[in-house]
Parts: structure tokens; sequence; C-alpha cells
């Protein structure tokens, strides 16, 4: 490791980590502008900002990932240089990334210890890890098995892996990027207890996200970017929300969704007795369910992560089977067994759960991504040749449209791009062609507040044009904004069904939780 310490700098700093005039440049974009980051020891600092701002591409810097063009890295008043992960790991720094880098094959253990493996004689020696492992879990009340095999842990779990991973090579300085994406509201609790107890141990932590009340709730100050520049960093204690979305965004933020009363008409999809095989096969995982949406209204399918919602939307959209007796109507034709392509080409819009799994071809650059499902259309194929300057001109057109950032414009490989930036991609292409029906799964997660009201704005849009919208949401906030009607779904059933206008977060909680159910009447059933 190169540490090239400075003895000038040297001293009673009163940062343990400063980030003097960071400038980092990709091919046609400056990703940092000259940012300068001060961490102080045992706080919650948050890195705030838009998609696409540079907050992911400071804290790669600082883990080694990227080498800056300019600017000074310190570590307790002392210059450093961090050429690689392994030296950042050296310095006592670590990182959870949003999108996890854990091994699905081994064990919890062994990806917590994978690089770092004790060894005696040559031989493997886990005892001891494993000790270390159970008892860092239980000192920061991050309960883990040890034994559980990674891809059959749920994601919370995951995280927790990946943080008792920077805990054992007693990594001082936590990065956490975007940590709350891929959790669920409990999970997301529990996340920001486990920080708060870690900054009490006297871990200094760099928080990204932009999610506002997170930050409220947890951080101590906040540092706000905005495409690639720095704007200012604040006391949470003397700022509000409204303050950081403006400064994150430009512009006052409106936090609440303006739309009319929805005027239901036709039924655009019905579902009757829809079942689904769990994937363990020992119990289904979406339970005789039926439902209908009409259109020019948005039903949304509330719940907890894990009870049957990412089944149930794929069995509609084709992903994956149903069981014998289920059936799928759109505009009033059975579709149970059609090709995907056959739902998309007659009116099916679909915004996926996992954007990197269903939605784009990460290897693909963005403008052949935005034209995925209509390439085979007049307009951009004639005699079955590609018309490649046409799908450069409908690619313009949607970035400008939908507000998407990325170095190169229309020819940008997918893979580079911001998460934020990839999501906007995806709406833009399903939003924009021809439906009856919108498929939305979790459509602004990872999304800035900016891009969240935007994208609130052209769903409801897109109702009232009249097409009918089938919303999966795990934000309660965003449930009881945007629906028309609320339908609860538990262990694979719809437990119940609200009018938003008539319910409250803390009623659907309790039947999200099981703890509560409608009878047939549509009557509420204690448990």
């Amino acid at each position: 490791m190169n540490t090239n310490t400075t003895n000038a700098s040297a001293g009673k700093s009163p940062y343990v980590i400063e980030m003097r005039g960071i400038t980092k440049i990709f091919p046609g974009i400056i990703a940092n502008d000259d940012i300068t980051l001060q961490l102080k020891k045992g706080e919650i600092h948050a890195l705030l900002g838009e998609n696409g701002a540079g907050k992911s591409t400071l804290m790669s810097v600082l883990f080694g990932l990227y080498q800056p063009e300019k600017g000074e890295i310190y570590k307790n008043g002392e210059k450093v240089t961090i050429n690689d992960p392994n030296d950042a790991n050296a310095l006592g720094i670590g990182m959870v990334h949003q999108h996890f880098k854990l091994v699905d094959v081994f064990t919890v253990l062994d990806n917590i210890i994978l690089g770092v493996e004790p060894t005696k004689y040559g031989f493997l020696t886990k005892k001891e890890a494993r000790e270390k492992v159970l008892r860092l879990s239980k000192t920061y009340g991050l309960n883990v098995d040890p034994d559980a095999l990674v891809e059959d842990i749920t994601v919370g779990m995951q995280q927790r892996t990946e943080i008792l991973k920077m805990l054992y090579r007693e990594n001082e300085i936590l990065i956490f990027d975007e940590p709350t994406a891929v959790l669920t509201p409990q999970e997301i609790t529990e996340l920001m207890g486990i920080m708060k107890g870690l900054a009490k141990e006297g871990k200094s932590i760099l928080f990204i996200s932009h999610k506002l009340n997170e930050i409220m709730e947890v951080a101590d100050r906040c540092t706000v970017l905005r495409k690639g520049k720095y704007i200012g960093t604040v006391d949470i204690a003397d700022t509000d929300i409204e303050r950081l979305s403006e400064m994150m965004v430009g512009r006052e933020v409106h936090f609440t969704v303006d739309k009319d009363e929805s005027k239901p008409g036709d039924v655009v999809l019905e579902v009757k007795d829809l079942t689904v095989k769990g994937h363990s096969h020992k119990k289904n995982a979406v339970n005789g369910v039926s439902l209908k949406v009409r259109k020019g209204e948005i039903v949304c399918v509330a719940g907890i992560d894990g009870n049957g919602q990412s089944e149930f939307i794929s069995a509609i959209t084709g992903l994956t089977k149903c069981e014998e007796g289920s059936v799928i109507t759109l505009n009033g034709e059975d579709v149970t067994k059609k090709s995907i392509r056959y739902k998309n080409t007659h009116g099916m819009s679909h915004i996926p759960e996992d954007r990197h799994k269903h939605g784009l071809v990460l290897d693909y650059s963005l403008e052949q991504n935005l034209v995925l499902q209509r390439y085979f259309e007049k307009e951009f194929s004639h005699g079955g040749f590609i018309r490649f300057d046409k799908i450069r001109d409908y690619a313009d057109v949607l970035i400008a449209e939908y507000d998407i950032r990325s170095g190169q414009g229309p020819v940008t490989p997918a893979r580079s791009m911001s998460g934020g930036n990839q999501q906007k991609a995806i709406i833009a292409r399903e939003l924009d062609r021809p439906h009856d029906l919108l498929i939305a799964v979790q459509p602004t997660r990872g999304l800035d507040v900016g891009a969240i009201e935007s994208i609130h704005k052209q769903i409801v849009s897109s109702r009232d044009a009249g097409a009918g919208v089938l919303l999966v949401s795990l934000e309660l906030d965003e449930v009881m904004n945007l629906s028309d009607r609320i339908l609860v779904m538990y262990e694979g059933e719809i437990t119940g069904e609200f009018d938003p206008k008539k319910t409250t977060v803390q009623e659907l909680g309790l039947y999200m939780a099981g703890a509560k159910r409608q009878n047939g009447r549509g009557e509420a059933d204690g448990k």
C-alpha cells in the first residue's frame, strides 16, 4: 500500500476523512467537479443528490475503485493515496455497494472472510473466524446464520452480510451506497438503528441517499451534490426536507401528487383464480387471486416484500407460468398462455421490479434499450434492415423528455449509467409506447425526489389518457398518494381492499402484517 503521508498536513485534524478538490472525468461528462467532503469521527454524514449527481463516483474514488484527475484525500490530517480497494481496507475504509458484491453459492461466513481467510500451516481455519462473526453480529444486532447460503437469504440479510464484511476487517470508515434501495420498510427501520449503533461505537459513516426522510432521521450532517458540483453542507438539526430537496434539485419540489378523481371505464385486465407455485413447490406463492383493473384508474397492490407480489406480476406478464385454472384477460381477450411479445404488442407495458435482470440488456447501448420492444416496427425497420438513424432520433427525443442523463448520450452503454438513470430509461420506453395497461412494479425505486415527482405525474397522465394502471409498491407514501384503489396482499392472497381517502397507513400496516383481513363482505376480521 502506498500511503504517501504528508507530515505538514498531519496533526490534530477534526476530520477522520477529508476529500479536497476531487475531480473525476468520464468520456463526455465531469462526474465530480472540484468537490470537497469532510467526515468527522463518529458522525453519520449523508451524501445527497439527484440520480447521476456524482455521489457513487465520489465514494468509488474514496474506496479506490476510481482514480481522480485532480484532488487529494486525507485521513486524520495526513495525505494518503488509495490505488485500489485493498489500500482502502488497509486504511480502515469499507463500502457496502448498492448492488451487493456477494457470491451466491457461498455461505454467509465464506462471503464475510473472502480475501482475508484465516489459515494455519497452510490450511483454512474457520473456527475463530466463525466465533468473531457471531460476536460481531451479537454486538451490533446483525443477526445472521453464518452457514446459510447467500442465494437462500433475504435481501436484508445479504446487506447485513455486507456490513459484517466491513466489521470483520475492522473498518472504521463505513460507506453505505443507497443502502435502503432494495429493503422493506421494516428492514429500513432496522438498518437505521444499526447505523446509529455503529456511530455510537465510534464508527464514521458516509451514507449515500436521496431519501430525504431517512437522511432527516439518521444523519448528523448532509453534503449536497448537483450535476457533479458541490452545493453545500448543512447540519440536519438546522434544516428541513423542503430546503434539502431544493438544494438537491435546484427548484421547489411538490411531495403530494396532484390528480383529479379517477373515471374508471371498461375492464382492461381481469385475473381469475390466479395460482402460482412457490420456488420450493411446497407452498403456492400466489393462491387463487382474482382482481379487475379498469381503464382510467390506478390499482395498487401493497404488501411487505415476499408475499407473492413478484410471482403475481411475473405470471400476468408471462415471465413465469401460472397453474391450470388460472385465467388472465387483456381487453377481454384470454392471454393466459400468450407470449410476452404478444402481450406487449397488444397493449401491455411493464416496468419490472429488477431493472438489471428483466428491464435492460446491460451491454446494449441506451438507444438500443429504448427500442427493445419496437425495433421490428415499420418506423424502425425496413425490408429486414434496422433504420439506425430513426432509432437515434427516437432515443434523442426520449432522453430529452425524460431527462435521462448519461455521459455519451444515446450510445452510452446501459451498464455504465447510474441506477436511477437506468430506471428512467425503462420508464421512458414503457410509457412512450402505446398501451392500454401499465404494470408498474416499484417504478420509483432508486429515484430522487425530483424524478419521483416527474414519474408520478407521468403515471397519472397515463391513467388520464385512458390506460389502466396496476401498481406494486413497497413505499406506503407512494401507495397512499398515487392509488385510486388499494389491494393488500399477504401470503399470496388479497386480504383487503381500501379507498386511500378512507384508510390510514397504520390500518394498511395491520393487513400487510397479517394481523387483520377482510371477510367476503369487505368487513375486517381480527386474526
